[in-house]
């Protein structure tokens, strides 16, 4: 009787600690499905290779591939990624306006209504482009060294401590990150 007592204590404690154990490949993470709802659970970050995650939840149960179609967006230990018509970009800075990195590609990549494929060009720009995202217009802007100026004057309109920012920033992309800070922590009145 010891035995068998011993035994399934020994099965529910194997249980409880199979339910905390980050699984091998995986981090923690929080996803916001495309109902706005956050999950939290484990995901495994196959983000540049095939534009999608595998997550499974807290407790360990079920495993689901998710494309950048099927969510908001998705923090993985502390790394935040936008989801924009299948596409996952990193947020270097957010607010009114972010910063992005794209971080996939989604273009060819199927989704499916029921049995029927539906193809996504997904977002222009390769991954590691940078890219400005209004999120009030829901507009993306690709920017490059060439239209760096042109996208901050639209973005900005006149503000002047960005444009500041850009001009110091030497046509160095990733710089435009200080300018959208500088943006975002504006007094609106």
């Amino acid at each position: 009787m010891k035995i068998i007592l011993m035994l399934c204590l020994g099965i529910v404690f194997f249980n409880v600690d199979a339910q905390t154990t980050i699984p091998k490949g995986f981090k923690n993470g929080v996803i916001v499905l495309a109902d706005s709802s956050a999950v939290h659970g484990f995901i495994k970050d196959n983000i540049r290779r095939n534009a999608l995650i595998v997550f499974r939840k807290e407790n360990g149960q079920g495993k689901m591939d998710y494309h950048g179609s099927d969510l908001i967006s998705v923090e993985i230990e502390g790394a935040k990624f936008l989801c924009i018509r299948g596409d996952f970009f990193r947020i270097l800075s957010e607010g009114e306006l972010f910063f992005l990195q794209k971080s996939s590609d989604a273009s060819g990549i199927p989704s499916y209504n029921g049995n029927e494929a539906i193809f996504s060009n997904g977002t222009e720009g390769r991954p590691l482009d940078y890219f400005i995202y209004d999120k009030k217009n829901k507009q993306l802007k690709l920017v490059s060294k060439k239209n760096m100026n042109e996208v901050a004057t639209l973005i900005f309109a006149g503000y002047a401590p960005a444009m500041d920012k850009i001009k110091a920033a030497d046509a160095d992309i990733s710089r435009l990150k200080e300018a959208v800070d500088i943006y975002n922590s504006r007094n609106i009145n």
